[in-house]
Protein backbone atom coordinates (compact mmCIF):
# COMPACT_ATOMS: atom_id res chain seq x y z
CA UNK A 1 0.00 0.00 0.00
CA UNK A 2 2.83 2.41 0.87
CA UNK A 3 4.56 1.80 -2.45
CA UNK A 4 1.26 2.37 -4.24
CA UNK A 5 0.76 5.60 -2.29
CA UNK A 6 4.30 6.68 -3.14
CA UNK A 7 3.69 6.00 -6.84
CA UNK A 8 0.44 7.98 -6.73
CA UNK A 9 2.26 10.87 -5.04
CA UNK A 10 4.94 10.85 -7.74
CA UNK A 11 2.31 10.65 -10.49
CA UNK A 12 0.23 13.53 -9.10
CA UNK A 13 3.24 15.76 -8.38
CA UNK A 14 4.92 15.21 -11.74
CA UNK A 15 1.60 15.55 -13.61
CA UNK A 16 0.84 18.86 -11.90
CA UNK A 17 4.30 20.23 -12.65
CA UNK A 18 4.11 18.98 -16.25
CA UNK A 19 0.77 20.71 -16.85
CA UNK A 20 2.03 24.00 -15.42
CA UNK A 21 5.29 23.83 -17.41
CA UNK A 22 3.41 22.97 -20.60
CA UNK A 23 1.12 25.95 -20.12
CA UNK A 24 4.09 28.28 -19.52
CA UNK A 25 5.97 26.80 -22.48
CA UNK A 26 2.90 27.11 -24.68
CA UNK A 27 2.43 30.76 -23.78
CA UNK A 28 6.10 31.60 -24.37
CA UNK A 29 6.37 29.76 -27.69
CA UNK A 30 3.01 31.08 -28.90
CA UNK A 31 4.02 34.64 -28.00
CA UNK A 32 7.31 34.26 -29.87
CA UNK A 33 5.52 32.88 -32.93
CA UNK A 34 2.94 35.65 -33.02
CA UNK A 35 5.67 38.23 -32.51
CA UNK A 36 7.25 37.13 -35.81
CA UNK A 37 3.93 37.69 -37.54
CA UNK A 38 3.34 41.05 -35.88
CA UNK A 39 6.76 42.36 -36.83
CA UNK A 40 6.27 41.21 -40.42
CA UNK A 41 2.80 42.81 -40.53
CA UNK A 42 4.20 46.15 -39.30
CA UNK A 43 6.89 45.96 -41.96
CA UNK A 44 4.36 45.11 -44.69
CA UNK A 45 2.06 47.92 -43.62
CA UNK A 46 5.00 50.32 -43.68
CA UNK A 47 5.94 49.31 -47.23
CA UNK A 48 2.31 49.37 -48.39
CA UNK A 49 1.82 52.87 -46.94
CA UNK A 50 4.72 53.99 -49.12
CA UNK A 51 3.32 52.37 -52.28
CA UNK A 52 5.68 49.38 -52.18
CA UNK A 53 8.90 51.27 -51.54
CA UNK A 54 11.01 52.16 -48.51
CA UNK A 55 11.16 55.96 -48.26
CA UNK A 56 14.67 57.21 -48.89
CA UNK A 57 16.54 59.85 -46.93
CA UNK A 58 14.25 59.67 -43.88
CA UNK A 59 14.96 58.70 -40.32
CA UNK A 60 13.35 55.32 -39.58
CA UNK A 61 14.86 54.36 -36.23
CA UNK A 62 12.58 52.03 -34.25
CA UNK A 63 12.30 54.04 -31.08
CA UNK A 64 8.99 55.34 -29.88
CA UNK A 65 10.78 58.03 -27.83
CA UNK A 66 12.31 59.64 -30.94
CA UNK A 67 9.96 62.26 -32.40
CA UNK A 68 9.05 61.88 -36.06
CA UNK A 69 11.04 64.06 -38.42
CA UNK A 70 9.29 66.96 -40.04
CA UNK A 71 8.34 66.59 -43.68
CA UNK A 72 10.89 67.75 -46.20
CA UNK A 73 10.33 71.23 -47.60
CA UNK A 74 9.36 69.83 -50.96
CA UNK A 75 6.77 67.48 -49.54
CA UNK A 76 3.15 68.17 -49.98
CA UNK A 77 1.48 69.81 -46.99
CA UNK A 78 -0.08 67.25 -44.67
CA UNK A 79 1.75 64.31 -46.27
CA UNK A 80 2.32 61.36 -43.92
CA UNK A 81 5.94 60.67 -44.81
CA UNK A 82 6.88 58.83 -41.60
CA UNK A 83 4.77 55.89 -40.33
CA UNK A 84 3.44 55.71 -36.85
CA UNK A 85 5.71 52.71 -36.10
CA UNK A 86 9.25 53.72 -37.01
CA UNK A 87 11.71 51.24 -38.46
CA UNK A 88 15.44 50.69 -38.17
CA UNK A 89 17.57 52.73 -40.55
CA UNK A 90 18.99 49.44 -41.87
CA UNK A 91 15.57 48.01 -42.70
CA UNK A 92 15.63 48.99 -46.42
CA UNK A 93 18.91 47.10 -46.87
CA UNK A 94 17.99 44.05 -44.77
CA UNK A 95 14.41 43.41 -45.83
CA UNK A 96 13.75 40.93 -48.61
CA UNK A 97 10.34 41.65 -50.07
CA UNK A 98 8.36 41.77 -53.29
CA UNK A 99 4.89 42.84 -54.33
CA UNK A 100 2.38 42.30 -57.11
CA UNK A 101 -0.19 44.88 -58.12
CA UNK A 102 -3.48 43.55 -59.54
CA UNK A 103 -6.31 45.38 -61.30
CA UNK A 104 -9.99 44.98 -60.53
CA UNK A 105 -10.22 41.90 -62.79
CA UNK A 106 -7.31 40.17 -61.06
CA UNK A 107 -4.84 40.80 -63.88
CA UNK A 108 -1.21 41.65 -63.09
CA UNK A 109 -0.47 45.32 -63.51
CA UNK A 110 2.99 45.52 -61.96
CA UNK A 111 5.50 43.35 -60.14
CA UNK A 112 8.43 44.41 -58.00
CA UNK A 113 11.15 41.74 -57.65
CA UNK A 114 14.21 43.91 -57.06
CA UNK A 115 14.53 43.07 -53.38
CA UNK A 116 14.20 39.30 -53.59
CA UNK A 117 16.21 36.61 -55.37
CA UNK A 118 14.73 33.35 -54.12
CA UNK A 119 11.35 33.86 -55.87
CA UNK A 120 10.75 34.08 -59.61
CA UNK A 121 8.27 36.49 -61.12
CA UNK A 122 6.03 33.57 -62.17
CA UNK A 123 5.94 32.26 -58.60
CA UNK A 124 5.17 35.74 -57.25
CA UNK A 125 2.28 36.15 -59.71
CA UNK A 126 0.93 32.70 -58.78
CA UNK A 127 1.08 33.58 -55.09
CA UNK A 128 -0.68 36.91 -55.65
CA UNK A 129 -3.47 35.45 -57.79
CA UNK A 130 -4.10 32.66 -55.27
CA UNK A 131 -4.33 35.19 -52.45
CA UNK A 132 -6.42 37.59 -54.55
CA UNK A 133 -8.93 34.82 -55.24
CA UNK A 134 -9.31 34.19 -51.50
CA UNK A 135 -10.79 36.47 -48.88
CA UNK A 136 -7.72 36.45 -46.65
CA UNK A 137 -6.03 39.76 -45.92
CA UNK A 138 -2.86 38.40 -44.28
CA UNK A 139 -1.14 35.12 -43.61
CA UNK A 140 1.73 32.96 -44.74
CA UNK A 141 2.62 31.65 -48.19
CA UNK A 142 5.42 29.26 -47.31
CA UNK A 143 8.04 31.34 -45.50
CA UNK A 144 6.60 34.59 -46.88
CA UNK A 145 4.24 36.72 -44.84
CA UNK A 146 1.78 38.57 -47.06
CA UNK A 147 -0.58 41.51 -46.77
CA UNK A 148 -3.34 42.07 -49.33
CA UNK A 149 -4.55 45.65 -49.48
CA UNK A 150 -7.29 46.94 -51.73
CA UNK A 151 -6.56 50.03 -53.82
CA UNK A 152 -8.68 52.30 -55.97
CA UNK A 153 -7.87 50.39 -59.13
CA UNK A 154 -7.41 46.85 -57.76
CA UNK A 155 -5.23 45.31 -55.06
CA UNK A 156 -1.66 45.40 -53.83
CA UNK A 157 -0.30 42.11 -52.49
CA UNK A 158 2.89 42.57 -50.46
CA UNK A 159 5.25 39.75 -49.43
CA UNK A 160 8.14 39.81 -46.98
CA UNK A 161 10.62 36.97 -46.42
CA UNK A 162 10.38 35.67 -42.83
CA UNK A 163 12.73 32.70 -43.27
CA UNK A 164 15.37 34.09 -40.91
CA UNK A 165 12.82 34.94 -38.26
CA UNK A 166 11.20 31.52 -38.63
CA UNK A 167 14.58 29.81 -38.32
CA UNK A 168 15.26 31.80 -35.16
CA UNK A 169 11.83 30.89 -33.85
CA UNK A 170 12.39 27.19 -34.64
CA UNK A 171 15.72 27.29 -32.80
CA UNK A 172 14.06 29.00 -29.82
CA UNK A 173 11.20 26.48 -29.83
CA UNK A 174 13.49 23.46 -30.03
CA UNK A 175 15.75 24.85 -27.32
CA UNK A 176 12.72 25.47 -25.12
CA UNK A 177 11.52 21.89 -25.64
CA UNK A 178 14.95 20.51 -24.73
CA UNK A 179 15.07 22.68 -21.61
CA UNK A 180 11.53 21.55 -20.77
CA UNK A 181 12.44 17.87 -21.15
CA UNK A 182 15.64 18.19 -19.10
CA UNK A 183 13.84 20.19 -16.40
CA UNK A 184 11.01 17.69 -16.24
CA UNK A 185 13.47 14.81 -15.92
CA UNK A 186 15.24 16.66 -13.10
CA UNK A 187 11.95 17.38 -11.33
CA UNK A 188 10.94 13.73 -11.69
CA UNK A 189 14.19 12.58 -10.07
CA UNK A 190 13.78 15.07 -7.24
CA UNK A 191 10.17 14.02 -6.64
CA UNK A 192 11.20 10.36 -6.60
CA UNK A 193 14.01 11.11 -4.13
CA UNK A 194 11.77 13.12 -1.79
CA UNK A 195 8.62 11.01 -2.19
CA UNK A 196 9.72 8.65 0.58
CA UNK A 197 10.09 11.60 2.92
CA UNK A 198 6.66 12.91 1.91
CA UNK A 199 4.83 9.62 2.61
CA UNK A 200 6.91 8.66 5.64
CA UNK A 201 4.35 9.94 8.22
CA UNK A 202 1.59 7.98 6.48
CA UNK A 203 3.81 4.89 6.25
CA UNK A 204 4.66 5.08 9.95
CA UNK A 205 1.01 5.47 10.91
CA UNK A 206 -0.03 2.62 8.62
CA UNK A 207 2.70 0.31 9.94
CA UNK A 208 1.71 1.08 13.52
CA UNK A 209 -1.90 0.31 12.65
CA UNK A 210 -0.95 -3.03 11.09
CA UNK A 211 1.28 -3.88 14.02
CA UNK A 212 -1.51 -3.04 16.46
CA UNK A 213 -3.98 -5.24 14.58
CA UNK A 214 -1.53 -8.14 14.51
CA UNK A 215 -0.54 -7.77 18.18
CA UNK A 216 -4.13 -7.30 19.35
CA UNK A 217 -5.26 -10.33 17.36
CA UNK A 218 -2.58 -12.54 18.88
CA UNK A 219 -3.30 -11.21 22.36
CA UNK A 220 -7.01 -11.96 21.94
CA UNK A 221 -6.38 -15.57 20.94
CA UNK A 222 -5.15 -16.56 24.40
CA UNK A 223 -8.16 -15.36 26.42
CA UNK A 224 -10.51 -16.70 23.75
CA UNK A 225 -8.90 -20.12 24.01
CA UNK A 226 -9.17 -20.00 27.79
CA UNK A 227 -12.84 -18.94 27.65
CA UNK A 228 -13.62 -21.73 25.19
CA UNK A 229 -11.80 -24.34 27.31
CA UNK A 230 -13.49 -23.19 30.52
CA UNK A 231 -16.88 -23.27 28.81
CA UNK A 232 -16.26 -26.83 27.67
CA UNK A 233 -15.38 -27.81 31.28
CA UNK A 234 -18.60 -26.22 32.51
CA UNK A 235 -20.54 -28.18 29.91
CA UNK A 236 -18.83 -31.40 31.02
CA UNK A 237 -19.69 -30.76 34.69
CA UNK A 238 -23.14 -29.18 34.42
CA UNK A 239 -24.25 -30.08 30.94
CA UNK A 240 -24.82 -27.90 27.90
CA UNK A 241 -27.32 -25.06 28.16
CA UNK A 242 -28.27 -21.91 26.28
CA UNK A 243 -25.68 -19.83 28.14
CA UNK A 244 -22.73 -22.06 27.31
CA UNK A 245 -23.91 -22.36 23.73
CA UNK A 246 -24.06 -18.55 23.50
CA UNK A 247 -20.55 -18.25 24.94
CA UNK A 248 -19.15 -20.78 22.45
CA UNK A 249 -20.93 -19.03 19.60
CA UNK A 250 -19.51 -15.62 20.53
CA UNK A 251 -16.04 -17.09 21.04
CA UNK A 252 -16.23 -18.61 17.57
CA UNK A 253 -17.26 -15.25 16.11
CA UNK A 254 -14.42 -13.41 17.85
CA UNK A 255 -11.94 -16.08 16.73
CA UNK A 256 -13.12 -15.69 13.14
CA UNK A 257 -12.82 -11.90 13.42
CA UNK A 258 -9.27 -12.00 14.78
CA UNK A 259 -8.19 -14.51 12.14
CA UNK A 260 -9.67 -12.30 9.41
CA UNK A 261 -7.85 -9.24 10.76
CA UNK A 262 -4.55 -11.12 10.78
CA UNK A 263 -5.17 -12.36 7.24
CA UNK A 264 -6.02 -8.86 6.01
CA UNK A 265 -2.92 -7.41 7.66
CA UNK A 266 -0.68 -10.07 6.12
CA UNK A 267 -2.20 -9.63 2.66
CA UNK A 268 -1.25 -5.95 2.70
CA UNK A 269 2.36 -6.54 3.75
CA UNK A 270 4.40 -5.81 0.62
CA UNK A 271 7.58 -7.41 1.99
CA UNK A 272 5.89 -10.83 1.98
CA UNK A 273 5.12 -11.54 -1.68
CA UNK A 274 2.79 -14.32 -2.73
CA UNK A 275 4.13 -17.57 -4.16
CA UNK A 276 3.22 -17.39 -7.84
CA UNK A 277 2.91 -20.70 -9.72
CA UNK A 278 1.01 -22.00 -12.76
CA UNK A 279 -2.14 -23.89 -11.79
CA UNK A 280 -5.52 -24.85 -13.18
CA UNK A 281 -7.83 -21.95 -12.42
CA UNK A 282 -10.83 -23.94 -13.64
CA UNK A 283 -10.20 -26.74 -11.14
CA UNK A 284 -9.50 -24.31 -8.28
CA UNK A 285 -12.77 -22.42 -8.81
CA UNK A 286 -14.80 -25.58 -9.34
CA UNK A 287 -13.46 -27.20 -6.17
CA UNK A 288 -14.04 -23.99 -4.19
CA UNK A 289 -17.64 -23.74 -5.37
CA UNK A 290 -18.58 -27.36 -4.55
CA UNK A 291 -18.90 -26.99 -0.72
CA UNK A 292 -21.28 -24.04 -1.08
CA UNK A 293 -23.78 -25.86 -3.28
CA UNK A 294 -25.17 -27.89 -0.41
CA UNK A 295 -25.04 -24.91 1.95
CA UNK A 296 -27.14 -22.83 -0.48
CA UNK A 297 -29.59 -25.70 -1.03
CA UNK A 298 -30.10 -26.19 2.72
CA UNK A 299 -30.98 -22.47 3.00
CA UNK A 300 -33.50 -22.63 0.16
CA UNK A 301 -31.24 -20.93 -2.37
CA UNK A 302 -30.05 -22.05 -5.80
CA UNK A 303 -26.36 -22.01 -6.73
CA UNK A 304 -25.32 -22.66 -10.31
CA UNK A 305 -21.85 -22.56 -11.83
CA UNK A 306 -20.68 -22.13 -15.44
CA UNK A 307 -16.94 -22.72 -15.34
CA UNK A 308 -14.90 -22.83 -18.53
CA UNK A 309 -12.56 -25.80 -18.77
CA UNK A 310 -8.77 -25.84 -19.03
CA UNK A 311 -8.17 -22.27 -17.89
CA UNK A 312 -4.74 -21.85 -16.33
CA UNK A 313 -3.35 -18.95 -14.33
CA UNK A 314 -0.07 -17.88 -12.78
CA UNK A 315 -0.72 -16.80 -9.21
CA UNK A 316 -0.97 -17.89 -5.60
CA UNK A 317 -3.39 -20.81 -5.73
CA UNK A 318 -4.20 -20.74 -2.02
CA UNK A 319 -5.11 -17.06 -2.17
CA UNK A 320 -7.24 -17.52 -5.29
CA UNK A 321 -9.16 -20.36 -3.62
CA UNK A 322 -9.68 -18.12 -0.58
CA UNK A 323 -10.88 -15.34 -2.88
CA UNK A 324 -13.53 -17.59 -4.45
CA UNK A 325 -14.58 -18.80 -0.99
CA UNK A 326 -15.00 -15.24 0.28
CA UNK A 327 -17.14 -14.22 -2.70
CA UNK A 328 -19.35 -17.31 -2.41
CA UNK A 329 -19.68 -16.98 1.36
CA UNK A 330 -20.76 -13.37 0.88
CA UNK A 331 -23.26 -14.34 -1.84
CA UNK A 332 -24.79 -17.17 0.21
CA UNK A 333 -25.08 -14.99 3.32
CA UNK A 334 -26.82 -12.08 1.66
CA UNK A 335 -29.03 -13.86 -0.87
CA UNK A 336 -32.60 -14.03 0.42
CA UNK A 337 -34.41 -17.36 0.68
CA UNK A 338 -35.53 -18.51 -2.76
CA UNK A 339 -32.86 -16.42 -4.45
CA UNK A 340 -30.32 -17.45 -7.07
CA UNK A 341 -26.52 -17.44 -7.11
CA UNK A 342 -24.61 -17.76 -10.39
CA UNK A 343 -20.86 -18.27 -10.64
CA UNK A 344 -19.19 -17.75 -14.02
CA UNK A 345 -15.57 -18.24 -15.03
CA UNK A 346 -14.51 -17.58 -18.61
CA UNK A 347 -11.69 -16.30 -20.76
CA UNK A 348 -11.98 -12.72 -21.99
CA UNK A 349 -9.15 -11.75 -24.29
CA UNK A 350 -5.93 -12.29 -22.36
CA UNK A 351 -7.71 -12.12 -19.00
CA UNK A 352 -9.66 -14.52 -16.82
CA UNK A 353 -13.08 -13.18 -15.78
CA UNK A 354 -14.75 -14.45 -12.61
CA UNK A 355 -18.30 -13.25 -11.88
CA UNK A 356 -20.45 -13.99 -8.83
CA UNK A 357 -24.04 -12.85 -9.34
CA UNK A 358 -26.67 -13.16 -6.62
CA UNK A 359 -30.15 -11.97 -5.82
CA UNK A 360 -30.16 -9.07 -3.38
CA UNK A 361 -32.66 -6.95 -1.51
CA UNK A 362 -33.26 -3.21 -1.89
CA UNK A 363 -29.98 -2.12 -3.43
CA UNK A 364 -29.22 1.09 -5.25
CA UNK A 365 -28.38 0.70 -8.89
CA UNK A 366 -24.83 1.46 -9.98
CA UNK A 367 -21.38 0.69 -8.61
CA UNK A 368 -20.92 -0.46 -5.01
CA UNK A 369 -17.16 -0.46 -4.59
CA UNK A 370 -17.64 0.84 -1.05
CA UNK A 371 -18.31 -2.80 -0.14
CA UNK A 372 -14.58 -3.46 -0.32
CA UNK A 373 -13.80 -0.98 2.44
CA UNK A 374 -12.92 -2.37 5.87
CA UNK A 375 -15.86 -2.94 8.21
CA UNK A 376 -18.38 -1.69 5.65
CA UNK A 377 -21.90 -2.59 6.77
CA UNK A 378 -24.61 -1.72 4.31
CA UNK A 379 -27.38 -2.90 6.66
CA UNK A 380 -26.46 -3.28 10.32
CA UNK A 381 -29.53 -5.35 11.17
CA UNK A 382 -28.92 -7.66 8.23
CA UNK A 383 -25.26 -8.11 9.18
CA UNK A 384 -26.17 -9.00 12.74
CA UNK A 385 -28.34 -11.83 11.41
CA UNK A 386 -25.72 -13.17 8.99
CA UNK A 387 -22.71 -12.66 11.24
CA UNK A 388 -20.77 -10.53 8.78
CA UNK A 389 -18.00 -8.19 9.88
CA UNK A 390 -17.32 -6.29 6.65
CA UNK A 391 -13.77 -7.71 6.38
CA UNK A 392 -14.19 -10.53 3.87
CA UNK A 393 -14.51 -8.35 0.79
CA UNK A 394 -11.59 -6.22 1.99
CA UNK A 395 -9.48 -9.38 2.00
CA UNK A 396 -10.81 -10.23 -1.46
CA UNK A 397 -9.74 -6.84 -2.76
CA UNK A 398 -6.27 -7.27 -1.23
CA UNK A 399 -5.90 -10.67 -2.91
CA UNK A 400 -6.92 -9.27 -6.29
CA UNK A 401 -4.60 -6.26 -5.86
CA UNK A 402 -1.69 -8.56 -5.01
CA UNK A 403 -2.33 -10.32 -8.33
CA UNK A 404 -2.51 -6.95 -10.15
CA UNK A 405 -6.13 -7.55 -11.07
CA UNK A 406 -9.33 -5.58 -10.70
CA UNK A 407 -12.48 -6.24 -8.65
CA UNK A 408 -15.78 -4.36 -8.90
CA UNK A 409 -19.27 -4.62 -7.46
CA UNK A 410 -22.34 -3.41 -9.33
CA UNK A 411 -26.12 -3.66 -9.24
CA UNK A 412 -27.86 -3.24 -12.57
CA UNK A 413 -31.48 -3.45 -11.40
CA UNK A 414 -31.43 -2.83 -7.63
CA UNK A 415 -32.48 -6.45 -7.01
CA UNK A 416 -29.18 -8.22 -7.64
CA UNK A 417 -25.45 -7.78 -7.13
CA UNK A 418 -22.61 -8.79 -9.44
CA UNK A 419 -19.03 -8.94 -8.19
CA UNK A 420 -16.57 -9.14 -11.08
CA UNK A 421 -12.91 -10.13 -10.77
CA UNK A 422 -10.55 -9.57 -13.71
CA UNK A 423 -7.31 -11.52 -13.43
Amino acid sequence: MIKRLQKQFILVAVSAVTVVMLLVLGVIVSTAYHRVGREADHLLAFIADNDGEFPRGRRTQQNSDVPPEKPASDAAPGADVVPKRLMSAEAPFETRYFFVRLDGAGNVVKTHMGNIAAVSEEQAIAYAKRIGASSKVSGYEGVYRYLARKTEDGALVMFVDCSRDMESFALFRNTSLIVFAVSLAGIFLLVVLFSKTAVRPVAESYNKQKQFITDASHELKTPLTVISANTELLEMENGENEWTRSIQHQVARLTELTNSLVTLSRMQEEDKPLVMTDFSLSDAVEESVAPYVNTATQQGKTLQAAIAKNLSYNGDETSIRKLVGILLDNAVKYTPTGGDIDVTLKREGRNNLLCVHNTAEAMKTGNHNEMFERFYRGDASRNSQTGGYGIGLSIARSIVAAHKGRITARSEDGRSLTITVLL
